[in-house]
């Protein structure tokens, strides 16, 4: 796992600064704290941190290949790389060293940008072809990998994280208006926006190419793509078979490293099942890390602990306090853009716990997206099925949407929103903070530099549309595997993991296991009321009932017992204070009504007050 970051001038005489570059790498340094490289030529340079996992000694970035016409630098890891390295000394190519990069790097010189096809792992690089005179950039297909990037009528910026990017002088820090709507109504910045109007993210299973040859012109291409097939000829039997073979060998390939490795151990399915394959396919005890909190209903220690056990794991575990909430600095720092997913909180502590013993994880990331694992998912589908689905989404809004209202606050957690079509053609139906409306009134901050005209619901809905998925279930795992899992999920675990110079990887999240996943008939999901059906199916023989029986209670921090009680006065001193920072973009008064109303709205499971805090603290970091 490392770092990458360049800048190119577009006026090919001008020279790159090589202490802007060294200023860029530096930046980053926390994502490969082992060794740095640079490649400067004129208008082109290239910086690279390298955490050291895979060939210790003649890894170093960055690389290029046998005549120099053509140098990568590389964030990820290459799972089939031994296999298509074989290939390639078929082909004839010579190689160098034994890492994965040069593998990329060769694929890249026998296929182009086709060369995307052969990779089946985490990535984003950036290869700069001399002879093209062309910048190829390129991100793995489910977004694990972060690649941010900038560009004007005089440069093109790159970087693993916005910080290095901002590194590199003459950046346009405007605002924008549209990340500021998506942040507050889902808690992270969907599409390929980012906080700044002109940065960008380079989209998960997308490429990019900068070219210099006669004119200049930038593109992006799609080129693979989330597609439901389901095969309803393949027995439910077979299935079981299949996903335990494709998950074996998924978990097995996620093993190869030359330094100590180990697992977060949740006490769910997804995490207790790679564990459980990793078991499988080791000699030695999986080292386990697994936190908790006081709170019964958000731990799931003694079922972390059951597991261990029964494989005689090395297991470790965390208790997180409520004094966690003097971390929110440093998680701003890390994630550079308001971030609204409070559990960044656990998976810091259990990447800082972690990376006291190993340098690289196995998580169980993914699964509830594959296997329709999300106990919204259930809640949706009696939604539609429900004989008072009404084609008016504003019925099922205020119907549904009050009846959610009314449920316990840790079995609802966010709010959530109802837009169910009858036609089947699309299904938008999604979790929100801060709901339209409420957002209207909520942000004051709009201007004249809105970009996508889209709300992010419409968002969400035109993904949809454009999806032209089968069935209501697959629906919902489309949408979340488009926003919530590449957006959220992913992110908060590649920056609370790199922050500690951690590597995580995502075995669910192979590509060749999520296609198996999607040709499987979504009614082997979601099973009547049992989710995940099929994949507890396939994993019966290797868990305890007690995992695969106990209800699902998500990886999250008790805020609203917090705020209520220990931090809550630290809650009030920071929103309702004279002059807050935010109050230049939101509606101070909105926010103080809602804290003085009898019924308190910020009552929420703690999901409002956070996106308030993170956002609050961000612009302190961040005045412009």
């Amino acid at each position: 796992m490392c770092g990458i970051t360049g800048k190119l001038y577009l006026d090919r005489e001008r020279l790159i600064d090589f202490s802007t570059l060294q200023c860029m790498t530096d930046a980053i340094r926390h994502r490969g704290p082992d060794d740095e490289g640079f490649f400067v030529e004129k208008n082109v340079g290239l910086g690279f941190r390298r955490l050291s996992i895979i060939d210790l000694n003649t890894g170093h970035q960055p690389l290029s290949n046998h005549d120099g016409s053509v140098i990568i630098i590389f964030n990820g890891e290459i799972y089939n790389y031994q296999e298509q390295r074989e290939l390639l000394l078929k082909k004839g190519y010579n190689f160098k060293t034994t890492t994965d990069t040069e593998v990329i790097l060769h694929l890249y010189e026998e296929y182009g940008v086709d060369c995307l096809q052969y990779l089946r792992g985490m990535f984003s690089f950036a290869i700069w072809d001399r002879n093209r005179q062309q910048l190829f950039c390129a991100r793995d297909r489910f977004g694990i990998k972060p690649f941010y990037y900038y560009l004007d009528k005089h440069q093109f910026v790159f970087g693993s994280e916005i910080k290095s990017v901002l590194c590199a002088g003459a950046i346009d820090k405007t605002i924008s208006a549209d990340a500021i709507d998506s942040y507050f109504a889902f808690g992270y910045i969907t599409n390929n926006l980012s906080i700044y109007k002109n940065i960008k993210k380079l989209q998960p299973a997308h490429y990019l190419l900068l070219s210099f040859k006669n004119e200049i012109s930038v593109r992006t291409e799609r080129y693979w793509s989330v597609c439901f097939e389901p095969d309803y000829s393949i027995s439910e039997s077979h299935w079981e078979e299949e996903i335990d073979a494709c998950f074996s060998e998924a978990v097995k390939l996620h093993m190869i490293s030359d330094v100590p490795f180990g697992a977060f151990l949740s006490g769910g399915i997804d995490s207790s099942s790679v564990v459980a394959m990793m078991n499988r396919n080791s000699n030695a005890p999986v080292k386990t890390f697994s936190i908790g909190f006081r709170q019964n209903e958000f731990n799931e220690l003694q079922y972390a602990k059951e597991l261990a056990d029964k494989y005689g794991c090395e297991y470790h575990e965390q208790i997180v306090e409520p004094e966690s909430i003097s971390l929110l600095p440093k998680l701003v720092h890390a994630y550079d853009e308001p971030f609204g997913d409070s559990s960044v909180i656990p998976t810091y502590y259990v990447s800082k716990m972690a990376r006291e013993f190993v340098t690289v994880v196995l998580t169980g990331d993914g699964g509830d997206e594959l296997f329709a694992g999300y106990n919204i998912y259930g809640y949706f589908n009696k939604i539609n099925s429900s004989p008072f689905n009404f084609s008016n989404p504003y019925l099922n809004e205020k119907i549904w949407g009050n009846l959610h209202r009314l449920l316990p606050q840790h079995g609802r957690g966010k709010y959530a929103s109802y837009f169910l079509s009858r036609n089947k053609k699309y299904f938008p139906a999604y979790l929100f903070i801060w709901n339209i409306n409420e957002r209207k009134r909520l942000i004051k901050y709009r201007g004249n530099n809105t970009v996508s005209g889209l709300t992010p619901e419409q968002y969400k809905i035109q993904l949809l549309k454009q999806g032209n998925i089968p069935d209501f279930i697959s629906n919902l795992q489309f949408l979340d595997i488009q926003t919530y899992l590449a957006d959220d999920i992913l992110t908060k675990v590649d920056r609370a993991s790199m922050m500690n110079s951690l590597e995580v990887r995502v075995p669910m999240l192979d590509h060749k296991f999520a296609e198996l996943s999607f040709k499987i008939p979504s009614e082997y999901k979601l099973n009547r009321k049992e989710k995940k059906y099929i994949f507890k199916k396939a994993m019966r023989p290797l868990l305890p009932w007690n995992i695969l029986n106990h209800s699902k209670q998500g990886f999250g921090a008790p805020l609203s017992s917090w705020f209520k009680e220990d931090l809550g006065s630290y809650v009030r001193d920071t929103l309702l204070s004279q002059n807050p920072l935010l109050s230049n973009y939101l509606d101070h008064n909105y926010i103080r009504r809602m804290f003085d109303t009898k019924n308190n709205q910020f009552n929420d499971g703690g999901s409002r007050v956070w996106s308030l805090l993170f956002f609050e603290e961000w612009l302190k970091q961040n005045r412009q």
